[in-house]
């Protein structure tokens, strides 16, 4: 057998993955120091949502750690799949409360908790009294629209004393999603007010999840510490399987 033979086969190469994350990753270190800030004190989340596992196992060998999924049930298949790579996995989609569970199995994160009954199917139960503790966020509605995901500004402070009281939820801080309608730094300079607030109450909950393909500068400016950043990595979705 000659030397070729017995080399491991490579992965399959995306045109461009890594041409477009070395300009993302250039982006992201020209707005943290314009903003007077350390592009290593932020996390770099790439969401990948309907992108194969072998694109998400491209981007860990490119040395990405941090990997947000939306959808429970291709999120549970790509973490099992590359489950020998040790990612960081972010839920980053609304979840129902009768899955939360089941991503409480792989998720080392959950950055969409926005409601009463998912929070509360963390808690302990006599089934499973001593459950793993997970890290999350509150997902805060910066809009006026209340079927869009995330907690009114108004009722933060209730979800984190819910949150808090699980004693299986380690709070991380505050995520959102900025307004289609606004000049995004706005929205975020909002965000970090409620953070601030939310930071009285819990003072290790001192992150914010915040910016995304076409705005993360700006949340950056508004002291994001998670930026979750899928197309301008990725490239385009394909389509919903």
């Amino acid at each position: 057998m000659s030397d070729t033979d017995q080399r491991e086969p490579s992965l399959p190469s995306t045109p461009g993955l890594e041409a477009r994350l070395a300009s993302v990753r250039s982006a992201v270190a020209d707005a943290a120091q314009a903003a007077g800030r350390s592009a290593d004190d932020l996390t770099l989340i790439v969401v990948t949502k309907y992108h194969p596992a072998s694109l998400v196992a491209e981007l860990a060998a490119l040395g990405v750690t941090d990997v947000g999924e939306n959808r429970h049930q291709e999120a549970q298949a790509k973490a099992a799949e590359l489950a020998d790579l040790g990612l960081t996995w972010h839920f980053v989609g609304q979840l129902q409360s009768k899955k939360a569970r089941q991503v409480r199995r792989y998720a080392h994160v959950v950055q969409s908790l926005d409601r009463d009954s998912v929070v509360d199917a963390f808690a302990p139960t006599s089934e499973e009294p001593e459950p793993p503790v997970i890290d999350g966020f509150v997902q805060v509605n910066l809009t006026d629209d209340p079927g869009r995901g995330g907690v009114q500004p108004g009722d933060v402070d209730a979800m984190v004393e819910r949150i808090v009281g699980t004693g299986t939820i380690a709070l991380r801080g505050v995520m959102a999603v900025a307004p289609l309608d606004e000049e995004p730094r706005a929205a975020f300079a909002r965000l970090r007010s409620i953070s601030e607030r939310v930071r009285l109450a819990v003072p290790t909950a001192t992150d914010i999840s915040a910016g995304m393909s076409g705005d993360f500068a700006e949340a950056i400016a508004e002291g994001a510490t998670h930026l979750r950043i899928g197309t301008a990595i990725t490239g385009n979705r394909p389509a919903a399987p």
